[in-house]
């Protein structure tokens, strides 16, 4: 709307066109990042779940909002009750799922929503599976980003992936979640 203002002003005053360009130029130079990532909002990934044998366990989904991005997993074959459910590292699950690496963690920050000033960006709450050994859940986390050029996108150089763990996180120094039952790399959809 301003750059507009600004190219009528200049078309009824008769300002050179060098003058136009100069105002884009400096009003282009006064956006903020939130201006310029207007157009990652919308975007989504998926990562299909696959258990140790390559059993498929459903699917962790990531939507872009403007405030952040919203983490919705539709998962199945868990054992019933708590489990932890983190970012990791790497896009790698293969050979085995420790290929993922350590949690997402852009910012070396401490581990556990207890423990700390900050958290790890890829620690997200635990996951509860029923009898049927089926978990649906739905986090929003402002500490990610599917942007390409932040510090803190699921798309740098070597990726990211999902992982679920045997057992709850402890939200402490420790995740203490123990084994990776579920893992599933991070793709654009």
């Amino acid at each position: 709307m301003m750059f507009m203002s600004v190219v009528l002003t200049c078309c009824r005053t008769g300002l050179p066109v060098l003058m136009l360009m100069l105002a884009c130029l400096v009003l282009s130079a006064c956006q903020t990042d939130d201006d310029r990532s207007i157009s990652d909002i919308g975007a989504r990934a998926i990562a299909n779940m696959t258990g140790p044998d390559g059993t498929s366990m459903g699917s962790v989904t990531f939507q872009q909002g403007p405030q952040g991005v919203l983490v919705s997993a539709e998962l199945t074959e868990l054992a019933e009750g708590g489990h932890g459910f983190h970012i990791h590292e790497y896009g790698n699950c293969q050979p085995d799922f420790s290929a993922a690496g350590d949690h997402f963690n852009p910012g070396n920050s401490g581990h556990g929503f207890l423990h700390g000033d900050s958290q790890h960006a890829g620690d997200l709450p635990n996951i509860f599976a029923n009898q049927l050994g089926e978990a649906r859940a739905d986090y929003f986390t402002a500490d990610i980003t599917l942007a390409n050029d932040k510090d803190n996108s699921l798309f740098d150089s070597d990726g990211s992936a999902v992982i679920v763990h045997e057992k709850p996180d402890t939200y402490g120094e420790d995740a203490g979640a123990g084994g990776r039952v579920a893992c599933g790399v991070i793709q654009r959809n």
